[in-house]
């Protein structure tokens, strides 16, 4: 993939986290804010106070979660982002590091 696919990819990756996590504050599952910069999105439980940081690493082109749960690396492999280490999909994982920190059922997708 070249560098500018994989930016348009993570924008996009991004701005579907971001949209997910709006629909399921309207929805009244979870309190949450989001905050973007740039290629970094904070993902803020307001009950708690823990947050999920969701960022792109173009030069390697990784999506990286930083959560309660520790830090995590994943890559594109056919359609899905999976985790460098154990295979997960992305948004698996980071539904359930979101319900871990957030107190409800979280699903992304």
């Amino acid at each position: 993939m070249t560098e500018s696919e994989f930016l348009a990819l993570a924008e996009s990756t991004l701005n579907d986290i971001e949209q997910a996590f709006d629909r399921l504050f309207e929805q009244d599952i979870v309190d949450v804010e989001c905050k973007r910069s740039g290629n970094v999105l904070e993902i803020e439980f307001v009950d708690n106070g823990s947050k999920i940081i969701v960022n792109s690493q173009a030069p390697l082109q990784e999506m990286w979660i930083a959560a309660r749960a520790g830090g995590f690396h994943y890559k594109r492999v056919g359609d899905e982002w999976r985790n460098t280490r154990d295979d997960t999909e992305f948004f698996t994982s980071l539904s359930d590091f979101a319900t871990q920190q957030g107190g409800a059922p979280v699903k992304l997708r």
